[in-house]
């Protein structure tokens, strides 16, 4: 028995961040969408998504398989209906395929509908992974509990509210710190640091072998993925893995992808000063959309940068491979492989990106080049 992500109609609302991984490989709260159903189910999990992504994800091995929609993330509610599933059985939400149990690679292929009506959490679009990054957080803590050894919080660190909140795994560090977990846990994962004068409110996630650099000021809720190094003012953010915001600067309701690179004073708006919802670059319509929003920063995606004293406007959204060098207001949509107003030259673009795999023990293999040179066919 394996469990299959499979992708919906809506992938596209995603992009750019699924230009580079299945919609179920994207993080929200501590785990990506994939880890939390192989916790939460114990079993195995591969993904059904592009064919441009078999080389690099998991794809499905076994006949019988529990096929579930990648964009719906699990509750306790539903991993029981989902586990109580029969062969040729589905679970639904009006009109949005929930999961289902049958053989073979369509997850269509079922005699019988059930209606599900308990807790459901679906992501829409990507805002959601912010919005919705505190509940993912608390749903993924008891599986992070159960599989982390932990170690005990420096006295030198001072701690506001429950200090059972404050959740330091083997080999974490954190010296000279002030946690506040009144609004939710705060969480530091294996040999992750959190350096001295950082303050630090709940929830909040620091995967492993990421650092918060001194002085830094975060808000709930947020995750900074695996091997990420932060700095400056974070709030409501998710950061995927493998990326930088090492310097001073304001990021706010954003969402960074993995390898991306913010230069010193690089700062988004996350407010209009009227007030109004803000608009972001739908790739899916190819237009402009209403999020309906009052707060919504920087979408960016894998492998883009930003020059020092960058200023994303609201709702500013980047393709992968973008570098953003000019010195005023950028556009609110910034193609991928962009370098200012002109074209990054995809050989360049890959040396550069065999410099920044090599930093982290890495190499870009030829199945990356050929995920990164299919977006030039979008």
């Amino acid at each position: 028995m394996q469990a299959v992500l499979f992708e919906d109609k809506n992938w596209k609302h995603f992009l750019p961040l699924v230009y580079t991984r299945p919609v179920g490989a994207l993080r929200i709260g501590i785990y990506t969408i994939a880890e939390k159903w192989q916790r939460a189910l114990n079993i195995s999990v591969a993904h059904r998504s592009r064919q441009e992504m078999r080389n690099l994800f998991d794809f499905p091995s076994d006949i019988e398989q529990i096929q579930i929609n990648a964009r719906v993330l699990p509750t306790p509610d539903l991993v029981v209906a989902i586990e109580q599933l029969k062969s040729g059985q589905a679970l639904v939400n009006e009109d949005l395929l929930i999961a289902s149990k049958v053989e073979g690679e369509n997850e269509d292929e079922f005699n019988e509908s059930i209606a599900f009506t308990g807790d459901l959490l679906v992501l829409e679009n990507i805002p959601d992974l912010f919005l919705h990054n505190g509940r993912a957080m608390l749903l993924d803590l008891p599986y992070w509990k159960q599989e982390t050894s932990r170690s005990q919080c420096s006295e030198s660190n001072r701690v506001i509210g429950d200090n059972s909140h404050l959740l330091l795994a083997a080999g974490a560090k954190a010296e000279g710190c002030i946690f506040n977990t009144t609004a939710g846990p705060i969480i530091i994962d294996e040999e992750a640091e959190v350096m001295e004068g950082s303050i630090i409110r709940g929830p909040f996630y620091l995967g492993k072998h990421a650092t918060v650099k001194m002085g830094a000021k975060i808000y709930g809720a947020t995750t900074v993925g695996p091997h990420c190094k932060v700095a400056g003012e974070i709030s409501n953010s998710v950061i995927f893995g493998y990326s930088n915001k090492a310097h001073d600067g304001f990021l706010g309701n954003s969402v960074l992808g993995e390898w991306c690179n913010l230069g010193a004073d690089t700062n988004n708006s996350n407010l209009k000063n009227n007030y109004s919802s803000i608009k972001i670059w739908n790739y899916a319509r190819m237009d402009y959309v209403d999020t309906g929003l009052t707060f919504c920063g920087l979408i960016m995606g894998d492998h883009a940068k930003s020059a020092i004293g960058t200023r994303f406007n609201t709702g500013t959204v980047v393709g992968p491979f973008a570098n953003i060098i000019q010195g005023d207001f950028p556009p609110k949509y910034i193609p991928a492989f962009s370098w200012g107003e002109e074209n990054y030259d995809f050989e360049k673009a890959m040396q550069t990106a065999q410099k920044v795999f090599a930093r982290r023990n890495m190499s870009l293999t030829k199945e990356y080049q050929d995920l990164y040179a299919n977006i030039l066919k979008e």
